[in-house]
């Protein structure tokens, strides 16, 4: 009971430890998805592809973002190839 007691006020102290923030640069999602880091550069230009965040001249993406984004492109793909998913409206 002690120790859960101690662990508690360890993460109210440094309440920033609590929640840990992925993000992949240009190079290792280009990596990830096996493609061109210009693509993802164009993408950028042209406002397409993933949400990404510019911080002191850096691109850097958000893990949570860019699985959103894989979702999103799937659940697309498979509309646009097969119809709705089952149960969906068409």
């Amino acid at each position: 009971m002690a120790e859960n007691l101690k662990q508690i006020l360890a993460q109210k102290e440094q309440p920033w430890r609590e929640v840990e923030i992925r993000h992949l640069n240009q190079t290792e999602l280009a990596r990830r998805w096996r493609m061109s880091p210009r693509t993802l550069e164009r993408w950028r230009w042209l406002k397409q592809g993933p949400v990404f965040i510019k911080v002191g001249g850096k691109v850097v993406y958000s893990l949570a973002d860019v699985e959103a984004y894989e979702r999103k492109r799937r659940a697309e793909t498979h509309t646009s190839i097969l119809g709705a998913w089952p149960g969906e409206a068409p």
